[in-house]
């Protein structure tokens, strides 16, 4: 009796000891976030209030309200021993002006998901569906298998049983399967694509697919040919849609993002003459319609190593809109949405200052001829903060022209914004985009630069965007080399703080 009394203490002790041991690490499994404290005005350039970054995005688009699913992250995606920790957070709007700042919505609920990687969601007859990935542990290897989620309202989500529903598809990857795509065809039936690689691939170097599954049940799933095949890389974050006549297959290659194009659902598929989607520091774009048949692309911008101009990019960081709107042939443009411009206060109206081979055309406009070198002109007293509007308008076959922002006297250090119409490249700092057409014509341009990051839309159809933190000088310089170029309309405006 003394011994089985004396075992079954021991056994209590150890249940309660359990129990706290539970308590405590639940209570350490998912980061705690308070939209509460978060910005409800504009989202452009966002990233939550304390030590936290924003992941990858999945906007949504439902009865005119435009919600934008994002990766919590904290530690740069090294929390939970570098398996991630993230979680699904929720930012609505109906007008992209005002915002409602949501809870998790999909959270880390148990020990053994190491991370709710990115997903999608769909609405099927009264209901959200969220499809993601979960990170786990299984058997000591690290695999990603695939779960989802139901809700009435797109914010209260039930994660469904079994969880995970898919564990993995014969012939591919049980390490990356990941970041489904979820649509509902006109029969009813769920399909989707997800990021993997081949395990027995022709070529090594070309393993990156997507598989592409479906269920009319939820329950039963069969595996298709994949939908892509042949990349470089496990082809992450995958989008798809219908749009004005054209099919797009979107996805993104170690973070850059690429699409195909196609008149028919599943391809074949088409390059487009240009990438506008593929911005280095813009990271797995994502897009979802907008009212008045609009497309809004959504991506976040990298924290950079260490805070050092030159390094490489870390997980997570601010989050960035783009505008997409769609040419003749289907190939895509992207611009910044008018609406998520930030605020300015009134024009500033410093001179503007002649170096070399220039004149003045009026208060506002230079003309640079340097058909033998270079020519400049500058301006100073550039706020830190502020927006930064012109017109270019080259004259004949220039070599290069463009700006230095944040520069110092005789423009020293700063980040150059350098247009090659002959290449076709336009360079911002250590960035580039390619197949910039048009860059022998007039072309508008608008710069911003918020907290380091500059923000740039060409002619309303491309966008480069680049993170910088060492350089904060106060001058503007302009110039040409080899040619002849004017710079109209110059106008400088400070952002409004808090904004």
């Amino acid at each position: 009796m003394y011994l089985s009394n004396f075992i079954n203490v021991k056994k209590l002790i150890l249940t309660g000891l359990l129990a706290i041991l539970a308590t405590f690490t639940n209570a350490q499994i998912g980061v705690k976030y308070d939209p509460a404290i978060q910005p409800a005005k504009n989202m452009q350039y966002f990233k939550p209030v304390g030590n936290l970054s924003v992941g990858d995005c999945m906007p949504f688009y439902h009865d005119g309200v435009f919600s934008n699913y994002w990766l919590l992250d904290s530690l740069h995606g090294e929390n939970l021993h570098g398996l991630g920790g993230h979680q699904w957070v929720i930012s609505s709007t109906t007008d992209l002006k005002t915002w409602k700042q949501g809870p998790i919505v999909l959270g880390i609920d148990e020990a053994w998901e190491k991370s709710i990687c990115t997903g999608s969601i769909a609405f099927y007859k009264g209901k959200y569906y969220a499809f993601y990935a979960t990170r786990l542990i299984d058997k000591g290897q690290v695999n990603e298998q695939l779960s989802y989620a139901v809700s009435n309202d797109g914010v209260h989500f039930d994660k469904q049983k079994p969880n995970p529903f898919y564990k993995s598809a014969p012939g591919y990857s049980k390490r990356d399967f990941r970041d489904p795509k979820v649509f509902i065809d006109e029969n009813g039936e769920f399909h989707l694509f997800v990021a993997s690689d081949q395990e027995t691939p022709v070529l090594n170097h070309a393993s990156g697919c997507l598989v592409h599954l479906s269920s009319k049940d939820l329950k039963t799933w069969t595996v298709h040919d994949p939908i892509l095949t042949g990349q470089p890389s496990t082809p992450e974050c995958p989008d798809y849609f219908y749009w004005k006549g054209w099919y797009y297959l979107v996805y993104s290659d170690n973070s850059n993002t690429h699409y195909v194009k196609s008149k028919k659902p599943y391809g074949p598929w088409e390059q487009p003459r240009y990438q506008a989607l593929n911005e280095d520091w813009a990271n797995v774009e994502k897009t979802a319609e907008f009212h008045d048949d609009r497309r809004l692309s959504v991506a976040w911008i990298p924290d950079r190593r260490e805070s050092k101009d030159n390094n490489n990019e870390i997980f997570g960081g601010n989050m960035i809109f783009r505008e997409v709107s769609q040419e003749a042939d289907g190939t895509l443009d992207t611009r910044f949405p008018a609406e998520m411009i930030p605020e300015t206060g009134l024009a500033l109206y410093n001179r503007i200052i002649t170096d070399l081979l220039s004149a003045s055309i009026d208060a506002n406009s230079v003309a640079i001829d340097a058909p033998g070198g270079v020519g400049a002109a500058h301006i100073e007293g550039i706020p830190a903060n502020c927006r930064i509007t012109m017109l270019i308008e080259p004259s004949g076959a220039d070599e290069e022209y463009g700006l230095s922002l944040l520069s110092n006297e005789h423009a020293e250090n700063g980040y150059r914004l350098n247009f090659s119409p002959d290449s076709k490249i336009v360079s911002l700092g250590n960035t580039k985009i390619e197949a910039v057409d048009g860059l022998y014509k007039p072309i508008t341009l608008d710069v911003v630069i918020k907290n380091g990051i500059i923000d740039v839309s060409i002619d309303n159809r491309r966008t480069v965007i680049n993170r910088t933190y060492e350089q904060k000088g106060s001058f503007l310089w302009l110039y040409a080399k080899h040619g002849k170029v004017n710079f109209k309309s110059i106008k400088v405006s400070p952002l409004v703080e808090n904004n």
